[in-house]
């Protein structure tokens, strides 16, 4: 009976231990990369998360808080985009940013996700008055260093 028990204990631990193995091994494929201080938008905080999926193309998933209306810029604008230099040193408009409300709070949120078969080096967001632009304009919102994969 005692051995039954510290056999099932035995296959318990390792199951455990190799979960954790597991979830970190996944966690450890992604690279997350924290925006800079904005002086357009002093209380934006947010990251950038860059991982590779299976097809080897690079999954970028940006949240943010504290993001200010982009009605309320000096001057004001229509929308957020976000821009992505690659390896190449190519600047591509990479879609526009998702934001709300927070549930209960008044809280802007932002939030952004992609596929990108071209490896992303930097992040920026831009306020554009037309999300279509293929040129990102002068004031860029957020902005993260050059990072590596």
């Amino acid at each position: 009976m005692k051995a039954t028990r510290l056999n099932n204990l035995k296959k318990t631990i390792f199951l455990g231990i190799l979960t954790i193995m597991i979830v970190f091994s996944f966690n450890s494929c992604a690279t997350s990369v924290s925006f800079l201080n904005s002086s357009v938008v002093p209380a934006a905080r947010g990251s950038v998360k860059v991982k590779t999926d299976s097809n080897k193309n690079y999954v970028i998933q940006i949240s943010l808080t504290d993001l200010a209306e982009v009605s309320r810029l000096q001057p004001s604008k229509l929308t957020y985009i976000v821009w992505m230099v690659t390896d190449r040193d190519l600047t591509k408009n990479i879609g526009q940013l998702n934001s709300s409300k927070g549930f209960m709070s008044k809280q802007l949120k932002g939030s952004f996700k992609t596929v990108s078969s071209d490896k992303p080096v930097k992040i920026f967001i831009t306020a554009e008055d037309d999300a279509s632009i293929q040129y990102p304009g002068s004031m860029v919102v957020l902005s993260t260093d050059r990072f590596q994969l």
